[in-house]
């Protein structure tokens, strides 16, 4: 089975209303989630994460040293069956003015519960948790 190797961010905000996440909602199938995608020849995964979110929300964020999750999934696209891992950052926005790429439908700003509540799939919700901790913890933002 091929894998596939992709890399994203979690994005999150804190403002007057206190900490919330960036969530995408995907043209095709559109399930919510977080921004990600390939990981292209001669970058690593941190330069995909942060390009891809450059291009599928317009924003910019400063990464968080010691958060870096990674989940794997198996899929079907034609008739290939493939293998997904997908690595994790965890990202501060420096802007918040969302542009979105044709990919992408919608966008949201959300508190914990609510993000938790859209993410379409139990292991980006497992994601969400960590990142939570990992903020509210010792060593969080």
């Amino acid at each position: 089975m091929e894998t596939e190797r992709s890399a994203g961010v979690i994005v999150f905000r804190d403002g007057p209303a206190g900490r919330e996440y960036l969530l995408l909602r995907s043209a095709s199938g559109g399930h919510w989630g977080f921004p990600k995608g390939r990981v292209e020849p001669g970058e690593d995964e941190r330069e995909a994460a942060l390009r891809e979110l450059r291009e599928e929300a317009g924003i910019t964020v400063d990464i968080l040293p010691g958060f870096r999750e990674v989940i794997q999934y198996d899929f079907v696209r034609g008739s290939k069956n493939l293998h997904k891992e997908v690595v994790y950052f965890l990202g501060r926005a420096r802007s918040f003015a969302v542009t979105l790429s044709g990919e992408h439908l919608d966008y949201l700003w959300a508190n914990y519960e609510r993000t938790r509540q859209r993410l379409s799939y139990e292991n980006a919700q497992e994601l969400l948790d960590k990142a939570e901790r990992f903020l509210n913890g010792p060593a969080g933002a």
